[in-house]
């Protein structure tokens, strides 16, 4: 028996394959789907079933184009509606792969088709679960997301209920293997590993702790944060189908020439360039927005970028394939081309270029005793900026500012210093806002981690929160 966690970093996402006797099953597989073919091609396999633990809201699944490459059936669980043909499994299914089997649990809560897959080892013993969004390392799957007429209350009853009848009841040894990890948009505050056992979740994962129903749905529903605006795309891309990945990428790989580019940028193009957050500032097509591949590149292109919209890429050199195919992983397949030569092809033709200013911390520190119109703005997280502030900052958080009126109280008189903890977000944030036409700002280097420990500087812990 062989199983391997394959883990994509900017997703928090953990997709599994499992092998026993030169058979293969794939569960919650990404859309690029090279990495399992080549997998099971190196261990001389072949792939009989692709297992689905519910419909994901936070990427696009390659259940199509795999089974398409590999012949598998889908596996959904109970309760599961498609538009395409799946192997809907009974609660307590079977499916064999070697001389181990996969068991199916149904576990409603998280969404309704939810479901956990139990492997059993040579001997039919419980060996590890794959439990999808149902259970986390330290948390469990919001409930709110993607639950048709059901409250999120209602679902978490259901959740509750699967918890203790399905997960609870298995041995303390047996290998938890959830479909996400830290960083996660699908929990409220999912812990540092990617995988777990069932009896260090017993004992530690509040979610298992409780006994009471009406305490876990309370403790559950409490808390969560509104979720990214691409969630239930995705879901409903994973109910109904989708593109090949190779008729994305046929139509989306192609070089334009700058004037080629400035005409679909004037046709209504949004453009979007991955270099590095450093880099960009430092030059760019006027009207870009930031979101460099280094960082959360795809949940953020989904929390921020239209998905009806034709896009233009600038990318570094190399990059213009990676930067498609993980678009495409949150189903973004409007992509029209890429500049050819990049950033710098523009530049040496003599094209407008815009710039944003960037500052240290200490210079933040000398400007507020002399500028009486200067505005911090921190576009981290609420959580982020209740932990620890700069004085007097304005809480503006980057999934916000897409939002019709959300840059609207910024006044053009103000002197803004966008910051976010590291320097990631706000390059994008101050990409977005230049595009809105607010050029009165200064991007703060190193963010809050070297903010609060600067001389002149003074940070406050309070919920002065300004949404």
């Amino acid at each position: 028996m062989f199983i391997k966690q394959l883990y994509t970093g900017c997703l928090s996402e953990a997709a599994y394959y499992i092998e026993s006797e030169g058979e293969a099953a794939i569960i919650d597989p990404l859309r690029d789907i090279e990495p399992y073919l080549e997998l099971a091609h190196e261990r001389n396999a072949s792939i009989k079933y692709i297992f689905e633990t519910h419909f994901h809201a936070d990427f696009v699944s390659g259940h199509l184009d795999l089974a398409a490459a590999t012949k598998a059936p889908i596996v959904y669980g109970p309760e599961t509606v498609t538009s395409f043909p799946v192997h809907i499994a009974k609660d307590g299914e079977d499916f064999r792969i070697g001389k181990v089997s996969v068991k199916a649990l149904h576990t409603p809560g998280h969404t309704m088709e939810s479901t956990c897959y139990l492997l059993l080892d040579e001997k039919g013993e419980p060996n590890a679960v794959f439990t999808g969004d149902t259970l986390f390392v330290g948390d469990v799957g919001r409930p709110d997301l993607f639950s048709g007429n059901l409250s999120k209350e209602e679902l978490a009853g259901y959740l509750f209920e699967s918890l203790k009848n399905k997960i609870k009841t298995l041995p303390d040894h047996v290998t938890v293997y959830p479909a996400h990890g830290p960083g996660s948009a699908c929990g409220k505050n999912l812990g540092p590993n990617t995988y777990s056992t069932i009896g260090d979740e017993k004992r530690s994962n509040y979610a298992l702790l409780a006994e009471d129903k009406a305490d876990f749905i309370k403790q559950v529903t409490e808390g969560l944060a509104t979720p990214p605006q691409y969630f239930p795309i995705n879901a409903q891309i994973n109910k109904e189908g989708y593109d090949a990945m190779n008729t994305v990428m046929e139509r989306s790989l192609k070089p334009l020439s700058i004037e080629d580019f400035k005409e679909k940028a004037a046709a209504g193009a949004l453009i979007l360039d991955t270099r590095n957050a450093n880099v960009f500032t430092e030059g760019f097509v006027p009207g870009s927005i930031s979101i460099g591949l280094e960082g959360r590149f795809a949940e953020w292109a989904g929390s921020l970028l239209p998905f009806n919209q034709p896009m233009l890429l600038v990318t570094a050199a190399g990059q213009e394939e990676e930067t498609i195919v993980r678009l495409a992983r949150v189903g973004f397949d409007k992509v029209e081309g890429y500049l050819e030569g990049g950033f710098e092809a523009w530049q040496a033709a003599g094209e407008k270029i815009d710039m944003i200013i960037s500052v240290d911390p200490d210079e933040l520190a000398m400007d507020i005793p002399h500028d009486t119109n200067l505005v911090v703005v921190d576009v981290r997280k609420p959580a982020e900026y209740a932990d620890g502030h700069i004085k007097d900052a304005i809480n503006l958080t980057l999934s916000e500012m897409t939002d019709p009126g959300a840059l609207a109280d910024l006044d053009e008189h103000l002197n803004l210093y966008v910051h976010c903890q590291g320097g990631y977000r706000s390059v994008i944030a101050c990409s977005i806002m230049k595009r809105e036409g607010i050029h009165n700002l200064r991007n703060v280097n190193g963010g809050y981690n070297k903010m609060k420990d600067q001389k002149g500087l003074t940070t406050v812990q309070e919920k002065n929160i300004l949404n």
